[in-house]
């Protein structure tokens, strides 16, 4: 329960700008007024259930008002009760317990969709839409009505999304029915996401500047997270999916793995490889260990294959020696030092420590094609002659070659995407004999969420024609002493963070649910991302000083949500600005890293032409700072982005990054027949990148065409014969027509004789 708590405390510390702080107040008033005007003497925690749910049936008739100042005090009463009711509150526990129990009451007694109804008709706004267009600059002032109410069904969805052991009947019934509800086309005949991403398209095309987009993302990203799951639903979904196809089981639980990998030791830069050699000159000896400590690139507690006791000193130096690929390692990245972790517990007796896992974290995986070209070119080598796609004949071949084909087959794996690959393959050859199953789909406007990330991304500069992103935390007001302009530059930054953070999740999870989908989907979504320049605007994302980036300290403890409500306040100070961050990472932008590293690894895998991108962008020295936090997600999926590439970055970056190498070696899946090492395999050679991208874009029309075009007419479209049919359709005829119908049934029916030969001989 308490960590279920401490998930809520952080969520609601995002929803809230620190400009806002002044509205929890106005919140409470608002609520107060209407209260004491209802209920003498009492407190609200003091009401029974029934009690408490009259009174919010009352404010839900109050919301049906005409009057836009009268609907607006309703909202901000219904808001502080999600909020907690605070101010009857001692201690953050409480009101966070509060806030609970009224978001379930307010949803169980309809406040949902009354919300939804009235924020339909603000979106729809014109009126609120032309005034913000002719403002010169838009304030928070212009978003009040729509904050208030997409915070109130933030913190619906959001509290009710997380589960509690806690939680009655009653509540888990609300949750599955809400959840039900939210997934389902109940809303004006779409999904609630799909009403609030039509509020991101409108926002992007310049219609609505005044939307608050920061609250839009975030209830978009929950709103997806809650209907669609997680990625341990994910997981789940796919062992299911795989069961039903008759595919074997994962080997791993990816997650599992995931969690329980140590982070590496980053390689050194030059600028701190100098300063050791001088520090041990300085004590007149000359130490036999290597200069930089690699224990923790010893995974499972294997030593590193290239490590020694008589390391020569410039293959350390040469570590970040790019030889004209990658330039010198930014001094700047050594300002920002993370302290090492603990030390470890003592050592378990021998008995304990046996089941510890040992090996590579990851089971090998081959594909079918991979056997395909084993076996090609091994009968190439020792017959002269090749069977095709044929793996089982082994007429011929030498005894060595059948262990091979052997292990290659036991560590074989064949995904989903591959089977539906093959299923659709097999409709384009026999679309009349095999049934189609319809793959549902909801197409969300993805690109507007690149335009978002772009203007959020630190490394971007300010433009006149880019999108104003800032039109919820900017006061009307703006700071005139140095105290209030500090203020605001964190809230600016902590702004941009969270969008950040919201876009990349909600990105990596769409595109997850899409592959799992069908692949056909994920490619689709997937090349429109590639065309719109996702692939450099990642990469100018990491671009930065990226170890600055994920341990900024962008927050103000004092002010956040719900301490600022339950605790007085002190005289805000520059000191007080910086009390109670002790934080070594900014896990909110650790976070963001780690989905933006999935979603290029998710881009560019198995794509030659997309990894040739990362090539030509110079990807690599960009990717090799990001391994400087020492986190084992974040530097797994950076040294995937890596191996991929290798085999195109030359023999001579690899030599002076064996360091690198030897933590791609440990940490990332093996593929067995994968030269990714030597860069000797076939894949290696001169690629027609433009024709790959475009045959992949010919299946994903077809397979479009196939399952959403309802007005597809191809050769196999049935013939209606039904004269009476055909007779009663509609057909379109000019307006004078019936003037001349006469004249046109003699000239072109009655005096032209049929001729019935050349009916026949017509296809």
């Amino acid at each position: 329960e308490h960590i279920l708590f401490f998930s809520v405390f952080i969520f609601f510390i995002e929803l809230y700008s620190y400009t806002e702080e002044p509205e929890f107040a106005l919140n409470r008033d608002c609520f107060e007024e209407d209260f004491r005007s209802q209920v003498q003497n009492r407190r609200w925690i003091d009401l029974d259930t029934a009690a408490q749910k009259t009174y919010i049936m009352r404010l839900l008739d109050a919301l049906e008002v005409t009057n836009r100042e009268k609907r607006l005090k309703v909202s901000r009463a219904i808001l502080y009760l999600a909020q907690g009711v605070f101010a009857e509150c001692d201690t953050e526990m409480e009101a966070l317990y509060w806030s609970r129990h009224n978001i379930f009451l307010l949803y169980n007694m309809g406040t949902f969709t009354a919300l939804l109804e009235l924020l339909s008709m603000e979106i729809e706004n014109n009126q609120a839409c032309s005034s913000a267009l002719r403002k010169p600059a838009i304030s928070l002032a212009d978003s009040t009505e729509l904050r208030v109410m997409l915070s109130i069904m933030y913190l619906i969805v959001e509290t009710i999304r997380l589960e509690c052991e806690e939680d009655t009947e009653e509540w888990k019934s609300a949750r599955e029915t809400f959840k039900t509800d939210l997934g389902s086309p109940v809303y004006n005949g779409e999904p609630f996401a799909v009403l609030l991403f039509s509020m991101v398209t409108k926002f992007c095309s310049m219609n609505a500047p005044h939307f608050p987009m920061k609250k839009v993302l975030l209830l978009l990203w929950k709103t997806v997270l809650f209907t669609l799951g997680g990625f341990e639903d994910l997981q789940k979904l796919k062992m299911k999916q795989r069961e039903i196809l008759g595919l074997p089981p994962l080997p791993e639980d990816s997650i599992k793995v995931v969690r329980s990998m140590r982070a590496a030791s980053p390689p050194a830069s030059a600028m701190e490889l100098i300063e050791q050699q001088q520090q041990q000159q300085k004590r007149g000896r000359r130490s036999r260990r290597p200069l930089v400590k690699q224990d923790s690139l010893d995974t499972y507690n294997e030593r590193d294959p290239f490590k020694n006791d008589d390391i020569r000193d410039d293959e350390e130096d040469s570590e970040d020696t790019d030889s004209g690929i990658e330039g010198e390692v930014d001094p700047l990245d050594r300002d920002v030092i993370i302290q090492p972790p603990p030390p470890p517990p003592p050592l378990k007796p021998l008995a304990e420590r046996i089941s510890f896992p040992k090996g590579l974290p990851w089971a090998p995986k081959v594909r079918e094609k991979d056997i395909e070209q084993f076996l090609e070119t091994s009968r190439n080598k020792f017959i002269g002659f090749t069977l095709g796609n044929d793996t089982e004949t082994l007429v011929g071949l030498p005894r060595p070659i059948h262990e091979s084909v052997k292990t290659l087959k036991q560590h074989k794996y064949i995904s989903i995407a591959e089977v539906q690959i093959k299923r659709e393959n097999e409709l384009q050859e026999c679309p009349m004999t095999l049934v189609r199953t319809l793959v549902k789909l909801h197409l969300f406007p993805m690109i507007a969420l690149l335009k978002l990330l772009l203007a959020a991304a630190p490394t971007s500069k300010a433009k006149t024609d880019s999108i104003n992103i800032l039109a919820d935390v900017l006061p009307e007001e703006m700071p005139i002493t140095v105290l209030q302009s500090m203020k605001l530059g964190i809230d600016v930054n902590r702004h941009k963070e969270i969008i950040v953070k919201a876009i990349s999740a909600l990105l990596l999870l769409l595109l997850k649910h899409f592959k799992l989908n069908h692949i056909y989907q994920f490619e689709y979504v997937s090349q429109h991302l590639v065309f719109a320049n996702c692939i450099p605007l990642i990469l100018k994302f990491f671009n930065q000083n990226i170890m600055s980036y994920i341990s900024a300290k962008n927050s103000i403890s004092i002010l956040d949500y719900p301490y600022c409500v339950v605790h007085q306040l002190p005289e805000l100070t520059a000191e007080s600005l910086e009390v109670g961050d002790n934080n070594q990472f900014c896990w909110r932008n650790l976070f963001s890293c780690i989905n933006l590293l999935r979603i290029l690894n998710k881009l560019t895998k198995w794509k030659h032409s997309r990894t040739m991108m990362l090539v030509v962008f110079k990807s690599a020295p960009i990717l090799k700072r990001a391994l400087k936090a020492k986190q084992a997600m974040m530097q797994l999926y950076v040294l995937k982005l890596l191996k991929i590439q290798t085999k195109y970055l030359g023999r001579q970056w690899r030599k002076s990054n064996m360091k690198t190498m030897s933590a791609i070696y440990q940490k990332v899946r093996h593929r067995l027949n994968d030269d990714w090492a030597y860069g000797n395999d076939i894949d290696a050679r001169p690629w027609d990148f433009q024709a790959e991208e475009c045959a992949l874009r010919e299946s994903i029309e077809k397979f479009n065409n196939r399952r959403y075009d309802k007005n597809q007419k191809t050769e196999f479209t049935p013939v209606d014969n039904c004269l009476q049919s055909v007779l009663g359709q509609k057909t379109d005829l000019p307006e004078d027509f019936h003037y001349s119908y006469e004249m046109w049934l003699e000239r072109e029916v009655f005096s032209q004789p049929i001729k019935w030969e050349e009916l026949l001989e017509t296809e």
